[in-house]
């Protein structure tokens, strides 16, 4: 699609009104010294059928295969129909942005309240914004949203969160005069220590941050956890890395949660090279909450003729009022994924956003409980409730894993996240992800692969 905004006569007009006869005159403050003389060095322009061929034999050189991934750890490639892609394309949404002018937007703005829904339901709480950057932001825009509402400069999380969520939390931090963030370890089995998060309250936290599920796999039950933050005034967070999961266990509202945030590129899109995603957040729907809330809330209306309509609710971004009031300064409307997010909860429904997870939560378990009786292999963890996603152990040792990695990615075989890559000490652990798209030949190849590559 052209974006050619100007016609011939209207460029004329405009550089008559300037005092200009050309575009070239709009440039004379530009001394010739600086500017760019002679031809670019570039090949003639090719008509479009050569393009086409030419490009297409640009492409033969790549090199690459389809690979059998078990890669997750925040990132995860659950099925997205291609219906997905046709409909977030069309030229209306893959070329909006901000809908300021609500009266020229309202398939934005309704495509961004059907979001905010979908998110609310999610999550279990009744208030949801427009979206943000990703799973990472929107755990550390939480984490600040907290503080404020409680007026209280400490945050509490678990080492349950992912790494790099707890990483991006502390930057923007650090950026807050007077904010200050403790990260408890979690325990070995993956889960939270939820002793020491409840031993931790005192009248400077704000809030405590946790993983639902762990980023290891494992669940805990937040119920106790929520009530004692309510009693000592701390707010409760809830970041969620697998939407999935909350196909089948009970949502983080539902437990106590204050603030959920999350991140939901697997609903949205295929993992690609680490990004993009959508960062969601929900919270209790109070007055002080709203106010509070980053980005944007998208509010169904009535016009003048008293006909539904959408606008833009809340907009307390710095672009709207003034810096020092804004509840964030670099956050916005991740809307193209966002759209694909509802897109893609629409066509999956209720019924089928559950038969997926289950999907996941069986060969999870066929996978992990054929693993564990491969010579070699133990489970760290076997006292934990995990969705699609669990940790096995090398016993022998780092270097057997390392191995073992190699080998099977000259398979095409990725075999999971390393843990050592944050983890030093558990170097010897993988972290496997499964998804509704692996398929039973597909699971027994990867044991089978696995097993023959430790037993040489």
């Amino acid at each position: 699609m052209r974006y050619l905004p100007h016609t011939t006569d209207e460029v004329e007009e405009m550089l008559a009104a300037a005092g200009k006869g050309n575009i070239d005159e709009l440039f004379d403050s530009v001394p010739s010294a600086v500017k760019f003389q002679g031809e670019l060095a570039v090949d003639p322009a090719l008509g479009e059928a050569q393009l086409m061929k030419h490009l297409s034999a640009l492409s033969k050189k790549n090199q690459g295969a389809e690979q059998l991934s078990f890669l997750g750890a925040g990132m995860y490639a659950h099925h997205i129909p291609p219906a997905v892609d046709q409909l977030l394309l069309r030229s209306e949404f893959y070329t909006a942005y901000t809908p300021y002018q609500p009266e020229v937007a309202q398939g934005t703005l309704l495509a961004i309240w059907e979001f905010q829904t979908m998110v609310s339901e999610l999550y279990g709480l009744p208030l949801a914004n427009a979206s943000l950057y990703d799973g990472a932001s929107a755990t550390a825009e939480a984490a600040l949203m907290a503080r404020r509402l409680t007026r209280r400069p400490k945050v509490v999380m678990s080492g349950c969160v992912h790494p790099e969520y707890r990483e991006t939390a502390k930057t923007y931090l650090r950026g807050v005069e007077g904010a200050e963030i403790e990260v408890f370890d979690a325990l070995k089995n993956g889960t939270a220590s939820l002793d020491k998060l409840r031993a931790s309250l005192d009248k400077d936290v704000a809030c405590i941050v946790i993983g639902y599920p762990s980023w290891k796999g494992p669940l805990s039950d937040l119920r106790e956890l929520a009530h004692e933050c309510h009693e000592n005034g701390s707010l409760l967070v809830v970041s969620v890395v697998e939407p999935y999961a909350l196909a089948l266990a009970e949502s983080p509202g539902a437990l106590g949660a204050d603030i959920v945030a999350g991140e939901g590129q697997p609903l949205a899109c295929s993992p690609q090279f680490g990004g993009p995603g959508v960062g969601l957040l929900a919270c209790r729907h109070e007055r002080k909450y709203l106010q509070q809330l980053p980005g944007r809330v998208a509010g169904e209306t009535v016009d003048k003729k008293g006909k539904r309509g959408w606008v833009l609710t809340l907009s307390t971004r710095e672009q709207h009022i003034r810096r020092e009031r804004a509840t964030s300064n670099i956050c916005t409307n991740q809307g193209l994924i966002a759209l694909a997010f509802a897109i893609r909860v629409s066509l999956l429904g209720k019924q089928g956003f559950i038969e997926a997870a289950e999907h996941c939560l069986a060969k999870a378990e066929y996978l992990k409980a054929a693993l564990a009786k491969i010579p070699g292999i133990s489970l760290p963890a076997t006292d934990v409730v995990t969705f699609n996603e669990f940790v096995i152990q090398f016993d022998e040792g780092a270097s057997v894993l390392e191995r073992l990695l190699k080998d099977l990615e000259a398979q095409n075989i990725l075999a999971g996240f390393p843990l050592g890559r944050y983890e030093p000490e558990n170097s010897n652990q993988l972290l496997i992800a499964v998804t509704e798209c692996h398929d039973r030949e597909e699971l027994d190849h990867f044991i089978k692969s696995i097993s023959t590559a430790l037993s040489n």
